[in-house]
C-alpha cells in the first residue's frame, strides 16, 4: 500500500531489494521540501537516474534539471562554468559573458555529481550558496538570489576526504541533509531478474 503512494518517477527506479525500497520510502516524505540530497554508491549504481527521478517526483519538476560533472570539468574553468561571469572579466571571456550552470537551474535542481572531486576554493563557494541562497558571478559585485534544490552524488568516502583535509566538514553537513545509499548489485542479486 505504502509502495502505491511513491510517485511515478520514483517507482520506475529499478529496484526490488529492501535498501532500495527503503531510500524510496524516505524520499516519498521529504520529496517537496529544498532539503539537499547526498547520493552515495559506487560508479554504475544510477546515482543520477536516482537524482533525475527525485527532481521528476517533486513540485520542481517544472523547473530545470541541470546535471553538473564536477571531475569531468577543468579546475581552472569550473568557477566560470557553475557561478558564471560578466562578459570581459577576465581573458577569454565571451564579451556578452555567461550565466553559469548554477543559475541554470533557478526554479528547479541542481545536481552536482562526483561532487568529492570539487576543489577546495569551490567547496567555500558552494558552501555560500547553500547558506544564503544567493551566487556571485566572476566580474560582480552584486549577489544574485537564486532557488535551487541542490542534490550531490559521489563514489568517494567523504568522510575519509575530511580526515584528509580534502573536503569541508561544513560543506558536507550542508550536502548530507538527506543521505541515501546505493548499493551495487552484487549486494542485492535479487533486483537482477528485474534489470534483465
Amino acid at each position: 500500500q505504502e509502495e502505491n503512494k511513491l510517485p511515478k518517477a520514483l517507482k520506475a527506479v529499478a529496484g526490488e531489494d529492501h535498501s532500495i525500497q527503503r531510500n524510496l520510502k524516505k524520499l516519498s516524505r521529504l520529496l517537496n521540501t529544498n532539503m539537499s540530497v547526498l547520493v552515495s554508491g559506487e560508479t554504475g549504481t544510477g546515482k543520477e537516474y536516482l537524482a533525475k527521478a527525485i527532481h521528476q517526483s517533486c513540485v520542481r519538476a517544472q523547473g530545470p534539471f541541470v546535471p553538473v560533472n564536477c571531475g569531468a570539468l577543468p579546475e581552472n574553468l569550473i568557477e566560470s562554468e557553475l557561478f558564471g561571469y560578466e562578459g570581459g572579466s577576465f581573458t577569454g571571456a565571451l564579451s556578452k559573458g555567461k550565466k553559469g550552470l548554477i543559475r541554470e537551474a533557478h526554479g528547479g535542481t541542481l545536481f552536482l555529481d562526483e561532487i568529492g572531486d570539487m576543489p577546495p576554493v569551490l567547496q567555500v563557494k558552494l558552501l555560500r550558496v547553500l547558506a544564503e541562497r544567493e551566487i556571485d558571478r566572476i566580474g560582480v559585485t552584486k549577489s544574485i538570489p537564486i532557488d535551487i534544490r541542490v542534490i550531490t552524488a559521489t563514489h568517494r568516502n567523504l568522510e575519509a576526504a575530511i580526515e584528509e583535509g580534502q573536503f569541508r566538514e561544513d560543506l558536507f553537513y550542508r550536502l548530507n541533509i538527506i543521505p541515501l545509499n546505493i548499493p551495487p548489485l552484487r549486494e542485492r542479486k535479487t533486483d537482477i531478474p528485474l534489470l534483465a
